[in-house]
């Protein structure tokens, strides 16, 4: 059985949420590739491989447990991320578009709130949740982490304004509308690991512990990259760009391949990081499990906007600007805690 323990749990949320800050910085080192090329090699480490090497890895008699499985699990949980998957190619084209910060404001603002609040929704046990001791410090976490998402969007608006004669490829009327369907789209991913969690229970029966979770990702994450792949392929027959799998064109960065596939490895590491560590912190927020989207969300929108720091995407910025991005910060700092106070709080009335 496993111990409930939420602190733990935000932990291993906050080390997902950094891997999935960082998942595209490789992105940026890549010579001569175009975006189809790289972002299939990547998929296929983070959706196809990597997923299936962690369930072998980690699931005791993992045949027996497919075996085992229901079927109508599998099948939903693979939809559902199918639907996933188009979220996220969205996603990885809205950074071209509008950069890091911008993309993850508005994108996993959406997929927050939507992402925490509808599965149980739709299960029914809302008012039932909220009921809970601790769910007054979980519901305020939400609402402010929603209002420090608001600001780090809007601070990426008035960088816009302040880069927009330096930074050419921004581009707000492709980016939006691609940020808004990746945000729906990736918070289906949470009903898509609700799906197989059948699957997850037949994996404890068989002594998977806290590592139950990265057998629903066999299913959840295929399904993304079937949606993904055939975009991608799609995207080669149109542009004929196989052949950057095997050779690059002349020039002084041909030699570059070996490092390109390297960092596509990279990525798809880093991606499915976030999964593995997410799944960690999932199984011990106790009967706050819910909030594990939200929490992660807010981690993942409070440290991507420190990674665009560190990547200098806010140099030159005007000093209101930057006001605006600390003052994001504290408040994604402050939800972050709310939400792990909340948890604490309930689980601390259970173990009494």
């Amino acid at each position: 059985m496993i111990t409930s323990n939420p602190i733990l749990g935000v932990l291993f949320h906050a080390v997902g949420a950094l891997s999935a800050a960082l998942c595209y910085t490789p992105q940026k080192a890549t010579r001569r590739w175009s975006w189809q090329t790289y972002w299939l090699a990547q998929a296929s480490v983070c959706w196809l491989i990597l997923p299936v090497l962690g369930a072998w890895l980690t699931i005791p008699d993992l045949v027996q447990v497919l075996k085992e499985s229901p079927v109508s699990a599998m099948r939903n949980a693979f939809l559902l991320g199918a639907c996933y998957g188009i979220g996220g190619t969205a996603f990885g084209l809205a950074i071209k578009h509008l950069g890091f910060s911008l993309t993850y404001a508005i994108a996993i603002g959406i997929s927050c709130v939507l992402g925490t609040l509808l599965p149980p929704l739709v299960s029914g046990q809302l008012a039932s949740v909220f009921g809970r001791t601790g769910s007054g410090w979980v519901l305020a976490g939400i609402g402010i982490g929603v209002i420090g998402i608001l600001l780090s969007g809007f601070a990426g608006r008035l960088k816009e304004l302040d880069l927009q004669g330096q930074n050419s490829g921004f581009n707000l009327k492709k980016g939006l509308p691609l940020c808004l369907l990746a945000g729906v789209l990736s918070a289906v991913y949470g009903f898509s690991l609700a799906a197989g969690e059948p699957i997850a229970a037949v994996a404890a029966n068989h002594g998977a512990g806290v590592f139950q979770g990265n057998v629903v990702y066999i299913f959840s994450n295929s399904g993304a990259f079937l949606t993904t792949g055939l975009y991608c392929l799609w995207l080669h027959f149109r542009h004929r760009t196989f052949g950057e799998y095997v050779e690059l064109p002349a020039g002084p960065e041909r030699r570059a391949l070996p490092l390109n596939f390297a960092l596509a490895i990279l990525t798809g590491c880093l991606w499915y990081g976030q999964f593995f560590f997410y799944g960690l912190g999932h199984v011990r927020m106790g009967d706050f499990k819910f909030t594990s989207w939200g929490i992660h969300m807010i981690m993942l929108v409070l440290l991507s906007s420190l990674i665009g720091l560190i990547l200098r995407e806010w140099q030159g910025c005007r000093r209101g600007t930057w006001s605006a991005l600390a003052a994001a910060l504290l408040i994604l700092v402050l939800a972050v805690l709310s939400l792990a106070y909340g948890s604490y709080l309930g689980e601390a009335v259970v173990a009494h």
